[in-house]
């Protein structure tokens, strides 16, 4: 009786292991056929040709016709020398500190979101590069999956291997959503404060680049108090830098 039941555990320990190991062959497919359907000549194609509509837009298009409103996606692509250094400071200083560091993830920052997230039980804290965050913008969603921020993990690490850190602010300052409709600093500047990019103010950069993490519940050229408090924070970030 006593060997029976040691068989019978052994039985069930081998069972537990094979089942164990089925399930992460399982997931390991998964992944390496995610991996096969990133994007990868579009990554190469970016280093000379501007995207077209991005995941990003194209999710808000979708978003509006379910709603049954009308959207107009307002853009006008301008190369980075004609966007203001200082948005380009000011947007740096905001939302990546490390951008011309790390390459393409900053682990520490993600390290800190993952363990404050589990803190609070949601999703408190960002830890997204610009990069990712371009990379999110131009190919995948808005979505929390886990499957979605592990292909925006691959795809962070394949565009900073094919696309100068130059070419990766470029783009990302002409996509990025800056309102209902509004994507890219060139119709965001013309929209909020009537004038090109390149002519914005060192505040209004600041403005400009303190409502890029809601971009559709604040506005650069309303000054409420989330909009204040943040824009403040980033100037003195760019003092502090010797911008």
């Amino acid at each position: 009786m006593i060997l029976s039941d040691r068989y019978a555990a052994e039985g069930f320990s081998w069972a537990k292991q094979n089942r164990g190991k089925t399930i992460l062959l399982g997931v390991a497919a998964i992944l390496f056929i995610q991996y096969l359907v990133l994007p990868n000549n579009s990554l190469q194609s970016l280093r000379k040709n501007n995207p077209g509509r991005t995941a990003m837009m194209e999710q808000r298009v979708q978003e509006a016709e379910d709603a049954g409103k009308k959207f107009v996606i307002q853009q006008n692509w301008v190369p980075l020398s004609r966007i203001s250094r200082h948005l380009i400071n000011a947007v740096i200083v905001s939302e990546d500190g490390m951008f011309y560091e790390h390459e393409g993830i900053d682990w520490y920052e993600l390290g800190e979101s993952i363990e404050k997230n589990l803190e609070k039980g949601k999703a408190a804290r960002g830890g997204s590069t610009i990069t990712q965050q371009l990379s999110k913008n131009l190919y995948l969603s808005t979505s929390k999956d886990p499957v979605r921020k592990l292909k925006e993990l691959i795809i962070t690490l394949r565009m900073e291997r094919t696309l100068s850190k130059r070419r990766i602010l470029e783009i990302y300052l002409n996509v990025i959503e800056w309102g209902d409709g509004i994507f890219g600093a060139e119709a965001a500047a013309r929209r909020y404060f009537g004038k090109s990019a390149a002519a914005l103010s060192r505040e209004e950069a600041a403005q400009m680049a303190a409502t890029i993490p809601s971009p559709r519940k604040h506005k650069p050229n309303v000054m409420n108090r989330y909009v204040s408090r943040r824009s403040s924070i980033i100037l003195s970030r760019m003092s502090a830098r010797g911008m």
